[in-house]
């Protein structure tokens, strides 16, 4: 057992080596006069101009920091429960990392867990690094992130195990990283300029939360409580927090024979003394009869997509407004919930069929709550394809909570 993880831990490692390295690593070889790979980066329009916006005002963030520019270590933290992106830097290998920033992530696809199968919404938890940047990306700019790595290739579904994982602009999401367009700027210029020094492998891992955020805890604890996989999982990845917190160094994650994460010099794990969240009882409710159509043709690609009264703005505030009215619907001991719910815009603009995709134990009521309001949300303009109006299905994640 040993012999196979030290072996299967060394063939990802070299896999690793081999695969951070695209077409483009070349650039940097070749003495003073070489055309590196910030030089290959500035060839395009977005990066180019990025670079001469931010690159000077970073120059000065970094000074104020006291800490040397361009960074040739980076290193990047996610957390998704807490909408929260950091960046870590440094200049020599032995030195422990800085905080350079803290991004807010504009939105969530998807609930707390990895991704294990293509189409589900998730943004993927585990550890993974930038293998890809895209100057011409859909979403502005984008750096990619090796999902499904050796353990998701393992854990998830064989066939569809998802791909195409980003951290972008543009500030949307179905199952990526959204930060604002400013900010990945900035991210994409640090990125490249660490790659540029070397550093083929920037490390990004993602975990469900901060692990040393009382109200976050106490959330991914209400998850976990029926699901020993899921905290099995969000324990290794604890681990991983743990470690990095301590000594400000990037952990040696290791990966055993099922797929499962092994943090190397993990501290020995302590049972927590939590209180068993108590419920509230539920206000019983009259069921109603929802809006449901038989929808005989429903569009899977559209040349535009449906608009909700007062465009996508107006839609982001009215989820927002949404969820802090909901929450008096949590259960007692829940500060936070990501509910993932579906419905489909029919051609003449009538939000029907509305369900609740990814909710929370005991929900019920809520449910019904939920997609009552739903169908109060007023008529959108449809989608369309070839200029007709067609019914689509929208998957939406709202967060409901203060």
């Amino acid at each position: 057992m040993q012999k196979q993880l030290i072996l299967f831990t060394v063939a990802l490692l070299a896999g690793i080596f081999l695969q951070a390295q695209p077409p483009s690593a070349n650039l940097n070889k070749g003495g003073a006069n070489a055309y590196s790979f910030i030089d290959y980066q500035k060839s395009f329009p977005r990066p180019g101009e990025a670079l001469e916006r931010k690159e000077d005002t970073l120059k000065k963030q970094f000074e104020a920091k006291k800490i040397q520019w361009p960074a040739r270590y980076m290193y990047i933290r996610s957390f998704k429960y807490d909408s929260q992106l950091e960046v870590w830097v440094k200049d020599k290998l032995t030195d422990p990392f800085q905080l350079f920033k803290t991004y807010k992530v504009c939105a969530l696809a998807g609930s707390l867990g990895p991704k294990r199968m293509q189409g589900d919404y998730q943004v993927p938890e585990g550890f993974y690094y930038i293998n890809e940047f895209n100057p011409k990306s859909s979403y502005y700019l984008s750096l990619g992130l090796n999902y499904p790595n050796a353990s998701d290739k393992l854990l998830s579904d064989s066939l569809k195990p998802g791909s195409e994982i980003y951290i972008h602009g543009s500030c949307v999401t179905v199952g990526c990283i959204p930060i604002t367009d400013q900010q990945i700027d900035e991210l994409y210029i640090l990125a490249a300029h660490a790659k540029s020094q070397g550093q083929d492998f920037i490390p990004v891992h993602i975990f469900p939360i901060r692990f040393n955020v009382e109200k976050s805890v106490k959330y991914l604890e209400s998850l976990t409580k029926e699901d020993p996989e899921l905290k099995k999982f969000a324990d290794r990845l604890e681990d991983a927090f743990d470690y990095f917190e301590k000594f400000h160094q990037v952990p040696v994650v290791m990966i055993g024979e099922k797929g499962e994460y092994l943090i190397n010099e993990a501290a020995p794990r302590r049972p927590k003394q939590t209180e068993a969240a108590e419920v509230k009882k539920p206000v019983k409710r009259i069921p109603v009869a929802h809006r449901v159509r038989d929808i005989e043709i429903l569009a899977e690609a559209v040349h535009q997509w449906p608009l909700f009264p007062g465009g996508g703005e107006a839609f982001m505030k009215y989820l927002d407004q949404l969820g802090k009215e909901l929450t008096s619907y949590l259960p007692q001991g829940m500060l936070k919930a990501f509910v993932q719910v579906e419905f489909i815009i029919d051609k003449d603009g009538v939000p029907v069929n509305i369900k609740v995709l990814k909710g929370f134990r005991n929900g019920e009521d809520f449910n019904e709550e939920l997609i009552a309001r739903l169908e109060k949300m007023g008529t959108w303009e449809p989608a369309l394809l070839n200029d007709r109006p067609v019914a689509k299905k929208m998957i939406q994640t709202i967060t409901v909570g203060q």
